[in-house]
């Protein structure tokens, strides 16, 4: 019995040593950054996005928002889930007349520098397309998510 909590214990030990290794190598600038960009927000969990990208998810107006920084702390984008309700009128329209027979499987607003921009999961049987329109309603991406898929396996 000492034996199993031991190895419990070293288990959460080395659990928690690893949890806490992620968040102690985010780089001080970046942590700055994202202080500066949302100041209200206290708690964040950092991931490593990809080589030299830092994402820190968190909650705000009740909502799960990511913002992504460069290790320099330049911030690159925000995103957070958005309601079908909540789609502005010309990026539904764009939806609408071309991608009418697609159903929206996740739907979330994008804002970088360049602006704002609506990006979306849209499926049709086993076709799944990832699309960014503007809120002009201008499709700015538009990528075949299930062929990607069908290489990878």
């Amino acid at each position: 019995m000492k034996k199993l909590i031991s190895v419990m214990l070293m288990m959460t030990f080395i659990a928690f040593s690893c949890a806490q290794g992620t968040k102690e190598n985010v780089p001080e600038i970046v942590k700055s950054a994202f202080s500066k960009k949302f100041p209200s927000v206290s708690k964040v969990k950092w991931e490593k996005e990809k080589e030299g990208e830092w994402e820190g998810s968190f909650k705000m107006d009740k909502k799960e928002y990511s913002a992504n920084f460069a290790e320099d702390g330049t911030w690159l984008e925000t995103e957070f889930e958005i309601l079908k309700s909540e789609i502005p009128a010309l990026v539904q329209q764009t939806l609408d007349s071309q991608f009418s027979e697609y159903a929206i499987e996740e739907s979330e607003q994008s804002e970088t520098s360049n602006g704002i921009a609506y990006e979306f999961e849209l499926e049709k049987g086993k076709v799944e397309l990832e699309v960014a329109i503007d809120a002009t309603g201008k499709v700015i991406k538009q990528k075949n998510e299930s062929e990607e898929s069908e290489e990878n396996e």
